[in-house]
């Protein structure tokens, strides 16, 4: 991707995707009544957010939404989107947790592969800092896993 202004676009559109996504999650873990789960989704959609904002200040402004086929997913649709028709209320944690895993580790992977590939040095360093904040949502759902009992 070398272009910046579509390189934020998909940005703007994979950190809306994450937020409204956490949000879902929030939904379902209040639905299971798990408090704490509820608290960490929705400190990781507060972080989408912000990033959502910090892609649409460097944008200098909310950009309108790109035509489907203008976007330049891997998989044909944004990373954050691709497991989450999931979600509802008997969505149990570690599922909640693994779902959110699953797109966090492509929303990294999707800054990365940016990040190595582009050749234009202003989407470099923005893909490659997307992909280092990427990875520590990673490591935090990482570390919430682990915690979780061992189920049957």
């Amino acid at each position: 991707m070398e272009n910046l202004h579509l390189f934020l676009a998909h940005a703007i559109e994979l950190e809306s995707d994450s937020a409204r996504r956490y949000e879902e999650l929030v939904a379902a873990m209040e639905i299971q009544g798990s408090p704490e789960v509820v608290r960490f989704f929705e400190r990781m959609a507060h972080y989408s957010r912000l990033h959502l904002r910090d892609a649409i200040r460097r944008a200098g402004h909310l950009p309108p939404p790109l035509r489907p086929e203008q976007y330049c997913w891997p998989d044909g649709y944004s990373p954050e989107a691709a497991a989450w028709e999931r979600v509802d209320g008997f969505l149990d944690v570690a599922g909640a947790m693994t779902m959110a895993l699953e797109g966090e580790r492509r929303s990294h992977a999707f800054y990365a592969a940016i990040a190595e590939t582009t050749t234009n040095p202003r989407i470099r360093k923005l893909a490659g800092d997307f992909a280092i904040e990427e990875a520590g949502h990673v490591a935090l759902l990482e570390a919430e896993l682990a915690r979780l009992p061992e189920t049957e």
